[in-house]
């Protein structure tokens, strides 16, 4: 009440406040001063420092704990260690991605079970196919299992620990007297009722032959109907007064084609003299007639091999179909009575040449890359191919059977040379190796593969029969010997043309003055043999020039084929 009366400020107070605050001025500071005896403590002024709290039983403090968290750092409450999941939460989340869950999967609790019988029942159904059930429930009443019902009623549910009883064996012929040798069995008597001859009855008979029909159907080949296989002759005099046909080589020409000496020098073509056309697809590969090479023969990706004149009118004398897919390689018998056609569509044909029709068929229901015949005059029923399967196969033309497969490389084989008096034979592949083979030995006698080395499409041998030269898929044309150790020639490599990816046939020239080659811009190059100085270049083709050949009897004269479809003679 005093405080309050004292609360209202008068005049009177005001003055006396003055004169406290000038006796303050005055005197020093009060807590220097000595303390009056007179001011007792009760009469002392209080004064509390310590701030607001809010008093412990007045409200309870809240305290989180994270969801997450794994360790606590103090005794938290009950309440805390079991209050619900509260803060802002995901709008979008299904029921399933709402519940908690430990694993992937979901939320797995701690089970407790014995080792030993954990590992009993695991046996137990691995061996017999049940198990006790392990569902922890009201319902489970430790007696039901899962797995083989049946044998676990049968068992008694019995554990591998506890070794149901075996199983009744079937009964079996017994004589363990070894003094009966004609009869004695051992542990090898008959089962009763055992049937030893596994002959199917009507029912399996049946079951079996359609499933063999069905195998055969999906193994083979889908073909339409039987292709027509024909030839057309372009001409009309096909045989002269004689009686000789258009095989037989002219002696009027100027020219002698049955000499075996090549030309005394080579010269450079220089002029475009002929094209031939009729292929409506680029042609794939090129062949001179054997020795006399008054003939042409072309295989072309249009399906069809047509012969042509190379002296006179130089007219397209015949025409062969009997290919589905595009020829990929053809080939000449010694006596150029027949030719070989490989093709895509599986199918090696034997051609008559002069009447043009087909001989025999040969496949392996596999790609043939490569034909050639065996150069011997003795073995001109012998023809080797090589084929998508990485295999060399060797038919016989009179019997049409196989006689030998060479089955080492580890890529498709691309061509096939005969070297060494015709003893041997050198074959390139697309596992970048080449491998030689001594004829009807089907393993290789040596195999040459090189880190450098690239793939060789297209190989040659020389006219002398020393050298190979290899159209090699870095740019180069390599060259090996072809004689005793098959080595390379390093200081030997022509080079300038691009043929990255094609198989550019290549030629020498019939003196070795020269190496000719087509390339994948369509030019054709030659190079002199002796310094490996590129001497001429030109554009023979529109796209790639597949092939380059120089006339054997001629001295300045080859012919080059292209993808464009034409075949061009140079002079």
């Amino acid at each position: 009440m005093l405080g309050l009366q004292s609360y209202g400020s008068s005049s009177e107070n005001e003055s006396e406040n003055e004169e406290q605050a000038t006796e303050k001025t005055t005197q020093p500071a009060l807590h220097l001063q000595p303390v009056d005896k007179t001011h007792s403590l009760s009469t002392a002024l209080a004064v509390c420092a310590a701030p607001d709290v809010v008093p412990m039983g007045a409200v309870a403090v809240a305290r989180t704990l994270d969801p997450t968290l794994k360790e606590v750092t103090y005794n938290p409450r009950y309440e805390e260690m079991f209050a619900p999941v509260k803060g802002p939460e995901h709008p979008n989340l299904t029921m399933q991605q709402r519940a908690p869950r430990n694993t992937l999967a979901g939320y797995v609790e701690k089970a407790h079970i014995n080792a030993f019988e954990f590992e009993n029942q695991r046996r137990t159904f691995h061996t017999y196919g049940y198990a006790l059930d392990p569902t922890v429930d009201e319902a489970a009443d430790g007696q039901s299992y899962v797995g083989d019902l049946q044998s676990a009623y049968d068992d008694n549910g019995k554990t591998v620990f506890e070794a149901p009883k075996a199983k009744k064996l079937r009964k079996q012929e017994k004589n363990d007297n070894p003094e009966d040798v004609e009869g004695f069995l051992g542990p090898w008597g008959r089962f009763e009722n055992e049937v030893t001859v596994a002959k199917p009855n009507e029912q399996e008979r049946a079951e079996l032959d359609e499933l063999l029909s069905k195998r055969h159907k999906r193994g083979r080949i889908p073909e339409d109907k039987p292709l027509e296989e024909k030839s057309t002759l372009h001409i009309k005099d096909a045989y002269d007064y004689q009686g000789r046909s258009y095989l037989h080589a002219p002696h009027d020409l100027g020219v002698n084609l049955r000499s075996n000496a090549p030309p005394p020098k080579c010269f450079l073509p220089k002029a475009h003299i002929h094209t031939w056309t009729g292929h409506n697809k680029g042609i794939s590969s090129i062949r001179w007639f054997p020795k006399t090479a008054h003939l042409l023969l072309s295989g072309s990706m249009d399906c069809r091999v047509k012969l042509w004149e190379v002296y006179g009118d130089r007219r397209c004398v015949r025409t062969f179909s009997g290919h589905r897919q595009a020829i990929k390689d053809i080939a000449w018998n010694n006596k150029g009575s027949h030719f070989l056609s490989a093709s895509y569509d599986r199918y090696i044909k034997l051609w008559d040449a002069e009447t043009g029709d087909v001989v025999s068929r040969f496949t392996t229901r596999k790609m043939p890359f490569c034909v050639k015949f065996h150069p011997d005059n003795s073995k001109q029923h012998l023809f080797v191919a090589g084929t998508s399967d990485k295999k060399i196969i060797c038919w016989d033309t009179r019997s049409g059977d196989i006689v030998q497969e060479y089955d080492r490389h580890l890529g498709s084989v691309s061509t096939i040379t005969f070297v060494d008096d015709n003893r041997r034979f050198v074959t390139t592949s697309d596992d970048k190796s080449m491998r030689i083979w001594e004829w009807d030995i089907p393993v290789d006698m040596k195999y040459i593969a090189d880190p450098t080395m690239h793939s060789m499409p297209a190989v040659t041998l020389a006219p002398n029969g020393k050298w190979m030269a290899c159209q090699s898929l870095d740019n180069k044309i390599v060259i090996f010997s072809a004689l005793n150790r098959f080595k390379m020639n390093r200081k030997k490599t022509f080079t300038g043309h691009m043929v990255s990816g094609y198989a550019c046939q290549l030629d020498f020239s019939p003196d070795m003055s020269y190496l000719v080659s087509g390339d994948g811009d369509g030019k054709c190059y030659i190079w002199d043999w002796k310094t490996t100085k590129m001497y001429k270049k030109w554009q023979a083709h529109e796209g790639v020039c597949i092939s380059a050949l120089w006339h054997p009897h001629e001295a300045s004269k080859l012919v080059t084929a292209g993808w464009d479809g034409q075949i061009k003679y140079w002079d």
